[in-house]
C-alpha cells in the first residue's frame, strides 16, 4: 500500500441507502445521521436510481438491497462494479434460504460485504440493534477503504521474487510435484473463486482445499456455485472424507479443515478448536496441517482478504519446503492476507488474480493416465448424490 492522505474526509463517511423499503431507508437512514463521522450522501427506492444519481450523490460505500423493483440489487451491482470498480458495495438481505442464495452470487459478482436484514425492521428492538450493531463498524471500514483508495499515491507494484527460505530449509525443484493445493480467502474471496476454480481443468491431478471465511449457510451455497461453473466437482466437507485428486474441498463455515492420514491415503476431517485470528475456518489451521502431512507437495495460494490469517500457514508450507503463490494488491478488493505473506518475502509469486490458475497448473507436475487423458474425475464415493 502506497501513502495515504487523511485518515477519514472532514465531514465523515459518504454513505448512500438503497432500499425500495421507506421504513428501512428512513430508520437506518436516521442512524447514520446521528453518526459524527458518517453522512447520509442520499437515498435510493431501486437500483435503476441508485445508477443515476451515484454519481451526483459521490458516495464512499453503498448499501444495497437485494430484491427490489425495476432494477434488482445483483443487476445494480453488476452495474456499478462496471462504471466505479472500486466502490465498495455492502449487500443488504435477508437470512432465508432465497437471501443467502442471492448474497453469495451477489459476492461472487464483486459485491465487497454484506450485512443480514431482519424480517422487520420498524424502529429500536432487538432486530434492529443487531443491524446497527453490524452495519456501523461496516459503513466506517468500507468507507475508510474507499477514501484511501482515492486518496493514495500509486507505487510500483510488488515484484516477484524467490521465496525467503529459513534457515535449513532447502529450495525445491521446479520439478517435484504438487500433492495438494490449499487456498485461503477472505474478504473478496468468492469472486476471486469464482475467477480461480473455474480456470481449473478436469485434469488437474491433485485436490483442492479452500478455506473461505463464511458462515456456516454461505460455505454451501458457494460450494454448491463454484460446483455448477467448474470442470472440477467442488464440495462443502461436511465430515471426514477421502481426498481424492481432481476435487475441490470447501470448508465448512464454523467449522476448521484439516487434512490427516498418510500423504497416500489423506483425508479431510472438520475440527471445532477455538478460532484463529479471529476466523473459523481458518486458513492457518488448514495449511499448517497439510505442511504436517505433505511436506514439501503443499503449493499455497492466498488470495484476497482482511487480516493476515494464512501468514503462519504460508511460512509452515514454506518451512516444510513447499511454495505460496499470492494475489497482488491491484486486483484484490482489500490486500491483508495476501499483502502479509508477500511483505514477509515468502511468496514465490504475487500475482494478479487472472493469471494465478495458469500459474498454478505450470506448478502441478504429477497427473495420472486418466487426468492425462482428459478425463473428468469420478464423483467421490463418500458423496450423497443430490
Amino acid at each position: 500500500m502506497g501513502p495515504v492522505g487523511p485518515a477519514t474526509p472532514p465531514a465523515g463517511f459518504r454513505v448512500m441507502l438503497v432500499d425500495d423499503s421507506a421504513v428501512v431507508r428512513r430508520v437506518l437512514g436516521d442512524v447514520v445521521r446521528r453518526q459524527p463521522d458518517l453522512v447520509l450522501a442520499g437515498t435510493a427506492t431501486n437500483g435503476e436510481e441508485a445508477l443515476c444519481l451515484v454519481d451526483e450523490l459521490k458516495p464512499d460505500v453503498v448499501v444495497l438491497d437485494v430484491e427490489m423493483p425495476v432494477l434488482d440489487g445483483i443487476g445494480a451491482l453488476k452495474r456499478l462494479k462496471q462504471l466505479h470498480p472500486k466502490l465498495p458495495v455492502v449487500m443488504f438481505s435477508t437470512l432465508t434460504e432465497r437471501g443467502a442464495a442471492a448474497t453469495v452470487d451477489a459476492l461472487a459478482a464483486g459485491a465487497d460485504d454484506y450485512l443480514t436484514k431482519p424480517t422487520a425492521i420498524a424502529g429500536p428492538g432487538r432486530g434492529f440493534e443487531a443491524v446497527v450493531e453490524k452495519m456501523l463498524p461496516l459503513l466506517r471500514m468500507w468507507g475508510s477503504i474507499s477514501y484511501q483508495r482515492r486518496h493514495r499515491v500509486a507505487l510500483p507494484p510488488l515484484q516477484s521474487r524467490p521465496a525467503r527460505r529459513p534457515q535449513g530449509v532447502p529450495s525445491r525443484s521446479a520439478a517435484q510435484a504438487v500433492a495438494a493445493i490449499v487456498v485461503g480467502s477472505s474478504t473478496g474471496g468468492p469472486n476471486a473463486l469464482s475467477v480461480l476454480v473455474p480456470a481449473l481443468p478436469a485434469g488437474l491431478g491433485v485436490p483442492v482445499l479452500v478455506v473461505q471465511h463464511m458462515p456456516p449457510t454461505f460455505t454451501k451455497l458457494l460450494a454448491d456455485r463454484l460446483d455448477r461453473s467448474s470442470a472440477l466437482p467442488v464440495w462443502e466437507v461436511a465430515g471426514p472424507a477421502p481426498l481424492e485428486a481432481g476435487c475441490v474441498y470447501l470448508a465448512r463455515g464454523g467449522m476448521h479443515l484439516v487434512v490427516k492420514g498418510t500423504a497416500g491415503a489423506p483425508r479431510a476431517e472438520l475440527d471445532d478448536g477455538p478460532p484463529e485470528n479471529s476466523c473459523k475456518p481458518a486458513v492457518d489451521v488448514l495449511m499448517r496441517s497439510a505442511a504436517a502431512l505433505w511436506a514439501g507437495g503443499v503449493l499455497g495460494v492466498v488470495l484476497t482478504g482482511m487480516g493476515q490469517d494464512g501468514l503462519a500457514g504460508s511460512e509452515a508450507i514454506v518451512s516444510a519446503g513447499g511454495r505460496v503463490v499470492v494475489q497482488d494488491e491491484a486486483s484484490s478488493v482489500v490486500w491483508g492476507m495476501p499483502g502479509a505473506v508477500a511483505r514477509a518475502g515468502i511468496a514465490d509469486e504475487v500475482l494478479p488474480l487472472a493469471e494465478i490458475a495458469a500459474n498454478v497448473l505450470r506448478r502441478v507436475v504429477a497427473v495420472n493416465d486418466r487426468e492425462r487423458a482428459g478425463a473428468t474425475p469420478p464423483r467421490p464415493a463418500w458423496v450423497v448424490a443430490r
